[in-house]
């Protein structure tokens, strides 16, 4: 049986125990020009410090006119790579791998007129971001496809009614993530993973492992999760159905469900405060890697916290 302090290989790469840094995007010590600033590094070095095992640094925008917000992190130009590569470098001092999810805000509903040249556009520029991202020293990517973002869009049946290479069909709908996956296939060497986020709900869960399986068929090493362009008829919090007896989020939910039909690492998120949740997924093989997000801002330590905890509640001696 499997712990949340265990390791776990992906590639070449070990990560040191089950427990991931979302990526969380911290607008407040991110300035308006999107460089990294000290006070995020020092951000990243305070949950590194804290016994964290796997980090995802947070959506980093593609191009200017792409960012979710003002101050969100850019990797639109070269300028770029030394700020990133602190952050790289940071995370290596502590010997903790480390990717750098790469992101386009997109076009909400809208998506179904944006014109192709324009997708052609945004395509070429997530490639030459995720060969930036190498040069700044991350042991990989991890595509934003979910959260109604621009490939979230894409992806999404609800939204993407498209009737060009861009949309339409399921494979269709996929072609922009296909093609950004098979056209940077030469970075992703045994020492380079490709994760990718995506919509459990897209919009519903069944459509969300179908994407799944998909993204394993293309190479995908790694999937994480999260929640993606929910249907309208669910008014309620859950935007799937939940088992009554499911103890945790819905989105965690899905991640379980996914995790059945891939044979790749699954990474699960939302709600997680207490070790013992996280141990309970792990334990019981729902789930690969366990991402604390909000829990970790609030408590940097929270890893090393969880490990006393994990060590009282199992009565485990000499530790």
């Amino acid at each position: 049986m499997a712990s949340i302090f265990d390791s776990l290989k992906i590639k070449n790469i070990e990560l040191r125990n089950r427990i991931v840094l979302p990526p969380l995007v911290r607008f407040s010590i991110v300035g308006l020009d999107g460089y990294v600033t000290d006070e995020l590094v020092d951000w990243y070095e305070d949950v590194l410090r804290g016994g964290v095992g796997f980090v995802i640094v947070e959506a980093t925008a593609v191009s200017e006119d792409g960012k979710l917000r003002e101050n969100q992190l850019g990797i639109w130009n070269d300028s770029f790579i030394s700020g990133l590569k602190r952050i790289a470098d940071k995370c290596h001092e502590y010997n903790v791998p480390v990717l750098i999810q790469i992101h386009h805000a997109g076009f909400k509903e809208g998506i179904k007129d944006v014109d192709k040249s324009i997708l052609d556009e945004i395509l070429e520029k997530f490639k030459s971001a995720f060969k930036r991202a190498k040069l700044a020293g991350f042991d990989g990517i991890e595509i934003h496809g979910a959260h109604t973002y621009l490939i979230s869009q894409l992806n999404s049946r609800l939204w993407n009614t498209r009737d060009d290479e861009y949309g339409g069909s399921f494979e269709k709908r996929m072609y922009f993530s296909r093609r950004l996956i098979e056209e940077t296939r030469e970075l992703f060497d045994d020492n380079f993973i490709l994760g990718y986020r995506m919509g459990g709900n897209e919009p519903e869960l069944s459509d969300g492992i179908e994407i799944a399986k998909y993204l394993e068929s293309l190479g995908i090493d790694l999937i994480h999760v999260s929640s993606g362009v929910p249907d309208p008829k669910y008014i309620r919090k859950e935007k799937i159905d939940v088992p009554k007896d499911f103890p945790l989020d819905w989105v965690i939910y899905m991640g379980t469900e996914i995790k059945k039909h891939i044979n790749i690492p699954v990474i699960g998120v939302r709600n997680i405060k207490k070790e013992k949740q996280a141990s309970w997924l792990v334990e019981n093989n729902l789930l690969d890697l366990v991402a604390v997000g909000r829990a970790m801002i609030a408590r940097p330590n929270w890893v090393n916290v969880a490990r006393k905890e994990y060590i009282a509640r199992n009565g485990i001696k000499n530790s």
